[in-house]
């Protein structure tokens, strides 16, 4: 992704320090660009914890180096595997929902097991932590053509009229390594000459919606419209919504999606009007132990000063203000779960599929 006309990614080793990880710290974010380094596991999992980085698929590619620089940092003696293990645990811990934290810490401790000694150990978790921020990129840039032509099939339905995309929450590149999943189809779309226009729910309580999506779409150049997240029911009933895409942090095998608070909500109102909604995803969200997202799914609880307070610039600083009185208790539920029967389809690097066990496990054979 450009920003002022430079590349980035999400996360990278700094150039001239392997040892070092580099992040956008999306806490700033619009109104701030500030690239936050990190050389400790405590460092990545303090920043997977309180949400310098967020989103599915960063969070598991986080994950990955955070293995490496837990590699870097233990001891070079026989308690070198114990502060591996305890390190995981550390990482696993952060947040329950996202499925990518743990599939990619797995990945790490399965692949440095090969290793023989433990430079050998280290290279391994290197050279894997770089996979699967690689692999991410390249399995978003793959969805993004594979939505494209759902995108292309309603823009020649309306002669060329501009196509009209809701969203809720972030699943752009900032969710992920580069690309994004949802957002990865709308670039396409706008690159290739066709007329989008994404309306951006703001996505309460952090506002991943009106900070971090509507910044990256001003950045791509797609036009984009900030709304209430209490809007999109009224957009869709008067015809102004042609498609929802959505991200996930966990899909199960059978279809059901949990994703940022209120999506449930969004689906229920496309269902309503008779309006496509799909998850975009790459495969490394889809839990493949779990049948039923309703019943097994770990829905993270934050703290409820999320709710309750609101961050945002002032005069020029970035100042936080209370919102509710003092005394106010506050829920706050990070995600909610979105059952397959709700779902048009699962737009998946590999292809789009509905959502159910069958469809999805002819896309990923393997995994009967």
């Amino acid at each position: 992704m450009n920003i002022n006309g430079k590349a980035f990614r999400t996360i990278w080793l700094k150039s001239d320090d392997e040892k070092v990880i580099q992040i956008i710290d999306q806490r700033h974010l619009p109104h701030q660009f500030i690239i936050e380094e990190l050389e400790t596991v405590d460092h990545m999992a303090t920043a997977i914890k309180d949400m310098h980085l967020r989103g599915a698929g960063l969070i598991g590619a986080a994950a990955g180096f955070g293995i490496y620089l837990a590699t870097l940092e233990a001891p070079k003696n026989d308690s070198f595997d114990q502060f591996i293990f305890l390190a995981a645990e550390k990482l696993k811990s952060t947040r329950p929902t996202a499925v990518n934290l743990a599939w990619a810490v797995n990945k790490q401790l399965n692949a440095i097991q090969n290793g023989n000694t433990i430079q050998e150990k280290i290279n391994i978790a290197f050279t894997m932590a770089n996979e699967i921020a690689n692999e991410d990129a390249e399995h978003c840039r793959r969805i993004g053509e594979h939505g494209l032509k759902l995108i292309e099939e309603i823009s020649q339905n309306k002669n060329g009229g501009t196509v009209n995309i809701l969203t809720h929450c972030n699943a752009g590149w900032l969710a992920f390594v580069d690309y994004g999943s949802a957002s990865s189809a709308i670039y396409a779309a706008h690159d290739k000459g066709i007329n989008v226009h994404v309306w951006v729910d703001e996505t309460r309580p952090r506002n991943q919606g009106s900070s971090l999506t509507a910044w990256e779409m001003a950045q791509h150049g797609v036009p984009n419209t900030v709304i209430a997240d209490n809007t999109g029911g009224h957009l869709m009933q008067h015809g102004m919504v042609d498609m929802v895409i959505i991200g996930s942090d966990r899909t199960t095998y059978t279809g059901d999606v949990a994703n940022k608070i209120g999506t449930y909500l969004k689906a229920l109102a496309a269902n309503d009007n008779n309006i496509p909604f799909y998850a975009a995803l790459p495969s490394s969200s889809i839990d493949w132990q779990m049948e039923d997202g309703l019943k097994e799914i770990v829905i993270e609880e934050r703290n409820g000063d999320e709710v309750k307070y609101i961050e945002g610039l002032c005069d020029g600083e970035i100042k936080k203000v209370l919102l509710t009185p003092d005394s106010s208790k506050a829920a706050n539920y990070g995600f909610d779960v979105t059952p397959a029967r709700l779902i048009t389809g699962i737009i998946t690097e590999r292809g789009i599929c509905e959502p159910n066990k069958k469809s999805i496990l002819n896309l990923f054979p393997e995994k009967k």
